[in-house]
């Protein structure tokens, strides 16, 4: 049994209420948002420490559950990168174009370091604008994208 509540205050932010009555708007933070999302959930207070730790998201009941969720989604934006079209030049910085989960869009790669090799040969691009984008998995990309890519790594 839970130790706290979840609520929408009429702002809309999320509201974890302790079993002791106090009261603090929660902004949900996965340990492992790739590896593993749905494991270590931290509601984190407005002054940035932990307040509650969830070890499963499939353990809350499922309003508790859908309200996490929701949060989640607006937070963690991150389009899977299925096709690299176009790169402006083999230098940084360099505009690439790219076919997304979400659609067609481009982003700005500023350095060869702002791409981050995941465990499971997964990458993570940051491009210049603040965004990061997800290349699941390289190997499984065109012939054209992998020769683009390549020359990033």
């Amino acid at each position: 049994m839970n130790n706290y509540t979840l609520t929408r205050n009429p702002a809309g932010r999320l509201v974890c209420t302790l079993a002791c009555g106090t009261s603090d708007t929660v902004v949900p933070v996965r340990a492992f948002p790739i590896a593993a999302p749905d494991e270590g959930v931290s509601l984190t207070g407005s002054d940035g420490h932990e307040l509650v730790w969830i070890e499963r998201l499939a353990s809350l009941p499922e309003d508790q559950r859908t309200l996490i969720e929701q949060e989640l989604a607006q937070r963690e934006f991150t389009p899977d990168i299925r096709c690299i079209k176009s790169v402006s030049s083999y230098a940084t910085p360099s505009v690439w174009q790219v076919a997304t989960d979400r659609g067609d869009t481009e982003l700005l790669l500023k350095a060869e370091d702002h791409i981050r090799r995941l465990p499971g040969g997964a990458l993570l691009i940051s491009d210049g604008h603040g965004l990061t984008f997800l290349l699941r998995d390289p190997a499984h990309l065109d012939a054209h994208s992998r020769k683009l890519l390549d020359r990033f790594l």
